[in-house]
């Protein structure tokens, strides 16, 4: 493929279809060399191609044309950026009694329910008792004011082979433990053989973000709009920490992860921020879940 290819198809190429996520992403700025600021175009136009700033195709170089979902995940990444202050903050997570509650019960939820439990619903299940307690991070910013909202849906977001997708899981936190591991097992399968519908996309007001087995040790998200925060899990690996027992420091092994907030300084600052991540971390290491 030459240059000239790669500039014909940025000019001819298909526009993306429309969703409401895209249709939110922002007008980008004209090149620094255009004379002139252009009148704001319909949202729309925010599909574009962005600038190659000056970059020459060089000989071996695999030219990959981006899907028209790529475009719009882009599109809305870029919005989110733009228009939300993010701030993060990590917290490390001892899920040694979520181990042994998951490996006494793991038979006979996989006997009862037909799918293996998984630590993500411990985490989203953790997630919605926190937003409970803290209902300043299920919210959305509208024009100048703070809108808490009453429902709690939680979005996960999934890998799938055509890029990232956020189903939602609706009145999450009128879900039992095993519920929200049905309803995510239902999504992410629905997912992953593209059967899901554009209302299992809509309407989440809380993302958690589980980017697997190769987790790394942790990252943070892009806040997924018009919410205002995002979890992000890490890497869950034994580790070496420092205990108490008997009175004495001792070193012991335990399971272990970090999970990172990314939240919306626009609308949450650091004390409520920091006070529903220690919130999560509590749930998770009292390990008091009902199976």
């Amino acid at each position: 493929m030459t240059k000239e290819d790669v500039l014909r198809h940025r000019t001819e190429g298909d526009a993306p279809a429309t969703t409401p996520d895209a249709q939110l992403a922002p007008v980008q700025a004209p090149p620094p060399n255009s004379p002139k600021r252009e009148t704001a175009q319909p949202a729309r136009a925010a599909a574009r191609p962005a600038p190659s700033f000056g970059y020459e195709l060089q000989p071996g170089d695999h030219v990959i044309p981006m899907t028209p979902m790529r475009r719009i995940i882009s599109d809305h990444m870029v919005y989110s950026k733009r228009t939300s202050p993010h701030v993060g903050t990590v917290a490390e997570v001892d899920l040694s009694r979520v181990v042994k509650l998951r490996n006494q019960h793991k038979k006979s939820f996989q006997d009862t329910h037909g799918l293996t439990l998984t630590f993500l619903p411990f985490i989203v299940h953790a997630t919605v008792r926190a937003l409970r307690e803290f209902p300043a991070l299920n919210a959305s910013v509208v024009e100048d004011a703070i809108v808490e909202k009453q429902g709690i849906h939680v979005g996960v977001a999934t890998e799938t082979e055509k890029g990232l997708v956020v189903p939602v899981v609706r009145d999450a936190d009128r879900l039992s433990l095993a519920g929200t591991a049905m309803a995510i097992d239902d999504l992410s399968t629905r997912a992953r053989s593209k059967k899901l519908s554009a209302d299992d996309l809509r309407g989440g007001t809380f993302t958690v973000s589980n980017p697997g087995r190769q987790g790394n040790l942790y990252g943070f998200a892009i806040i997924n709009q018009p919410q205002v925060g995002i979890l992000r899990m890490g890497e869950i690996a034994k580790r070496p920490v420092v205990r108490t027992l008997e009175g004495e420091d001792a070193m012991v092994i335990r399971t272990m992860m970090y999970i990172a907030l990314s939240y919306d300084h626009r609308a949450v600052d650091g004390a409520p921020a920091n006070g529903f991540l220690y919130r999560i971390r509590e749930l998770l290491e009292a390990g008091e879940f009902d199976l």
